[in-house]
């Protein structure tokens, strides 16, 4: 994933002033040039480079430590500082008491259209009414597109294939786009910037007056985002940028630091191919979750938006009682994958982002509870009720419905049995007490059940060390 080798980087580079036993000008110079190496090998500009480490050079040499020690001063100012090139400042909110116009540019290949649906899926998902237009006249089947992810993401979109000027489109669907509170206006790209494009948009961007223009960029453009972002900022009001396809292989960096040269700030992150894989940027919750400090924030809200506040209420109670079958479990996995992989969802709990977990067990869980989730689906309302009747005959059943094996099913009751005895653990915690939680050796256990995700045993114990603190 972009920016996953920086972020490693990074975590090594604070794990060394962690570890010296003093913070002096030897060690400062040794971490400047390791985030130096850092930043040049993920497409981050030179000039930016060398003006931020002289930033975090200055102030560890010269600034008051204001209470902390050296080594949490030192890592203060990285933090800060990497925080501040990426763009610090308020977060993107819509305008109050009016309709909002957001327009998309930006060249081919960038993402506009996509970005557009996850755009109007984000705001409808925040209780606003959105519609979608379309009005890339250049490319074929754009609109046709746009209304395949409209259809998906739920919201009304608007596009003519027969018309040529995209004035002419806004101007044929003005009076129908009145009655929503948002309209994302999906716009036509070129190769390159060239003048025809620009007074396209430019026609466009005076009878649609956007109240925002977003300049989409992809994170694997590298460092001619930087020409591309200066291009748009020069000749078009550009207030705002989107970084598409984070999840790919791209370094991402060219993309990010292209806005500190235009001043333009970052807005929203694309971070998957799927609708709902688009979030809010905001450098200081990412630089945390880069150094891994982890994003509480940002799990808390994708947990509220995965899972019916009601829901949640009601399946609480109904764990903590003991009386949750496995009709609980799977809203559970379903409100897991809409919240995304289980490398993201680590990455933001504070302490267990900066842990060498084994993102390659990481992933074998999470195949394996995609396999549960076939295995739910082909279960009778009975069995999901009533998992302990699930005998032979009906496990061979569920799991040739399922296309899946019988130690699939079999597995599944058994981590079904292991939550309820922990959720019993929970409901009386004098049964915990002489639990010697260094060395559990019950295979029904919190550890076996944590290594299962694929936690290291040294990582189990700092976690458990830290909690007892």
């Amino acid at each position: 994933m972009v920016l996953d080798k920086l972020g490693d980087s990074l975590k090594h580079t604070l794990s060394k002033i962690k570890n010296s036993l003093t913070v002096d000008r030897t060690l400062v110079e040794e971490v400047v040039k390791e985030i130096q190496k850092s930043l040049l090998s993920s497409d981050v500009n030179v000039r930016l480079v060398l003006e931020l480490s002289k930033k975090i050079r200055d102030r560890a040499v010269s600034e008051n430590t204001k209470g902390l020690n050296k080594k949490e001063h030192l890592i203060t100012i990285i933090y800060e500082e990497l925080s501040s090139f990426l763009g610090q400042g308020e977060e993107f909110t819509l305008k109050e008491d009016k309709q909002n116009r957001l327009l998309l540019v930006g060249l081919y290949g960038q993402g506009k259209t996509t970005t557009a649906a996850k755009l109007g899926h984000y705001f409808k998902k925040r209780s606003q009414k959105v519609a979608l237009l379309s009005t890339d006249t250049w490319r074929p089947a754009a609109g046709e597109q746009l209304q395949q992810l409209g259809k998906q993401a739920e919201i009304d979109v608007y596009t003519d294939p027969q018309e040529k000027d995209p004035v002419a489109i806004y101007e044929k669907f003005k009076a129908q786009l009145e009655k929503y509170s948002l309209v994302i206006i999906d716009s036509a790209g070129r190769d390159f910037l060239n003048d025809e494009l620009v007074e396209e948009i430019s026609k466009l961007n005076e009878i649609a007056q956007p109240t925002d223009t977003f300049l989409v960029l992809g994170a694997d453009v590298g460092q001619t985002a930087q020409k591309q972002a200066q291009m748009f900022k020069e000749r078009l009001d550009i207030n705002g940028v989107i970084i598409t396809k984070m999840d790919g292989t791209g370094k991402g960096g060219g993309a990010l630091s292209a806005c500190a040269v235009v001043e333009a700030p970052v807005r929203f992150i694309g971070v998957g191919e799927k609708i709902d894989e688009f979030e809010r940027f905001n450098s200081e919750r990412f630089v945390s979750e880069l150094l891994g400090m982890g994003d509480l924030e940002a799990l808390l809200e994708k947990a509220k938006l995965a899972l019916d506040e009601n829901k949640a209420q009601d399946m609480q109670e109904r764990f903590m009682s003991g009386k949750f079958d496995l009709n609980d479990m799977y809203e559970q996995l379903k409100a897991m994958k809409k919240m995304g992989s289980m490398s993201k969802l680590i990455s933001m709990i504070p302490g267990l982002g900066g842990m060498n977990i084994d993102k390659s067990q990481l992933s074998v869980q999470e195949q394996k509870l995609k396999v549960w989730g076939y295995v739910m689906d082909s279960m009778t309302a009975y069995e999901k009720k009533h998992p302990e009747e699930i005998d032979f005959s009906r496990t061979r059943r569920i799991a040739s419905g399922s296309g899946t094996d019988a130690s699939d099913v079999r597995e599944l009751l058994k981590q079904f049995k292991q939550m309820k005895k922990m959720m019993h653990m929970f409901k009386n915690p004098s049964d915990m007490e002489d639990m010697d939680m260094e060395n559990m050796k019950n295979p029904q256990d919190m550890m076996k059940m944590m290594k299962q995700m694929g936690m290291k045993q040294k990582d189990l114990k700092k976690m458990m060390k830290g909690a007892r603190r």
